[in-house]
């Protein structure tokens, strides 16, 4: 295809949907103006049969593996946060003796004892320490409140393999490894399976969810699915795990509708860039998967799941998963010029510590990109730090909320803009 014809039909299908919008007071971004005339997504960016073959490696790693990976000392890491002052769910000061009930419950004695392989049996949160309970560092200033739960790892997927290296005291969680994280899962969440389980779950012949959200039945309600969840498939139906006696996992064959599942992977064309990110903008933020929502590495992790390209799932590894460009020394004005110049739409994330967004392109000579972002720090006359929050996946400027009046330039995401990751 020319590349007129290709920037056409990219902007009229960006033209249908994308809108930006962080506050009442913050101009609305219409992108259906947006320049990617001078550097377009290259839909052969990657070879997708490669790639998609690699995060399938990944994806179903667990499996392959005799024990938990990581050393007891790194899976103890969440212990450490009785060091600090933390806060419960009713804003009261977590106590050294609730840290210490926290670390007798988890059973680090039994490390890599057990060594079982499993599946999560639904969308299942995975926790630092063996508990629900959430842990705030201050819930009264603003960003460490809800819903910034340290105790929240991260979010696993249904169908997720993993493996098992012990279970808590009271027995109510397994602490696993999946493809790239690990903690604290709910024991009612997961089923174990065995080589037998696991053979015929390995179809190779793999379809993933293109749809945000759908409901997923199976004698009943089962899960609202999220865009990346992985199904294998055989014959007309689709594969995911029941929990049958002793915890054991069986498979179970269930019907979805076509237009929720596509064939793994998608192609990568302006047409699928624009339905996935569709799906994921609006979304509200959730910090770990909190609440079934996205952070933002979840975001960008996401996005590029169904075309086949694994991202590590936190935004400090994602910055190594392509070619990175270094930004930190560059003036604002600079940063965004650079970002112009080398930067690829829907090819190329923008790194900061501790934040990663998609860059999409141009509007009226500033590069935009998309993001799960939780709000925009603010600077009263006094001094005092203040949030306007956004709280959800959209598009803006690097600058964003310029336009508010206590905006301050010194806590924007583009003063703080590390590099760039060409994927």
């Amino acid at each position: 295809m020319k590349t007129t014809i290709l920037n056409t039909f990219f902007i009229i299908l960006i033209a249908t949907f994308f809108t930006a919008c962080t506050s009442k007071n913050i101009e609305k971004i219409e992108i259906s103006n947006i320049n990617i005339k001078e550097k377009l997504p290259n839909d052969d960016f990657m070879n997708q049969n490669k790639e998609a073959n690699k995060l399938l490696q990944k994806h179903f790693s667990p499996w392959s593996q005799e024990e938990v990976s990581y050393s007891q000392l790194e899976a103890m890491w969440g212990l450490n946060y009785k060091f600090r002052d933390i806060y419960l769910e009713n804003y009261k000061k977590a106590s050294l003796g609730w840290f210490l009930k926290q670390e007798t419950n988890a059973n680090f004695e039994k490390y890599n004892t057990l060594k079982k392989k499993a599946i999560t049996l639904k969308n299942t949160n995975v926790r630092v320490l063996p508990t629900n309970q959430p842990m705030f560092f201050k819930p009264t200033k603003p960003g460490e409140g809800f819903p910034f739960d340290y105790n929240q790892n991260s979010l696993l997927k249904i169908n997720s393999p993993i493996i098992v290296s012990h279970l808590s005291k009271d027995k109510a969680w397994a602490y696993a490894q999946a493809s790239s994280f690990g903690g604290w899962i709910n024991i009612s969440d997961i089923a174990f399976v065995n080589e037998k389980f696991i053979n015929k779950f390995k179809t190779n012949d793999y379809f993933i969810a293109i749809k945000e959200k759908f409901p997923l039945y199976e004698n009943g309600f089962r899960e609202y699915v999220k865009v990346g969840t992985i199904f294998p498939k055989k014959d007309d139906t689709y594969l995911v795990a029941q929990k049958v006696q002793n915890q054991e996992a069986n498979i179970s064959y269930i019907n979805i509708k076509d237009e929720e599942v596509s064939a793994f992977p998608i192609k990568y064309n302006a047409e699928n860039r624009i339905k996935i990110a569709k799906q994921l903008l609006n979304e509200p933020y959730g910090w770990g998967g909190l609440l079934n929502n996205r952070d933002c590495s979840s975001f960008t992790k996401d996005f590029f799941a169904p075309f086949g390209k694994y991202l590590e799932r936190n935004s400090k590894g994602q910055a190594k998963n392509g070619f990175y460009k270094d930004m930190s020394k560059l003036s604002n004005e600079q940063k965004k010029l650079f970002l112009m110049k080398y930067g690829v739409p829907f090819s190329t994330l923008v790194y900061l510590k501790g934040h990663i967004m998609l860059y999409v392109g141009i509007k009226d000579n500033e590069p935009l990109v998309m993001h799960n972002v939780w709000s925009v720090k603010l600077k009263d006359s006094n001094g005092d730090e203040y949030r306007h929050i956004i709280g959800k996946a959209t598009i803006t400027p690097l600058d964003m909320g310029r336009e508010l009046k206590d905006f301050d330039e010194d806590k924007s995401i583009l003063k703080k803009i590390q590099g760039l990751v060409i994927l």
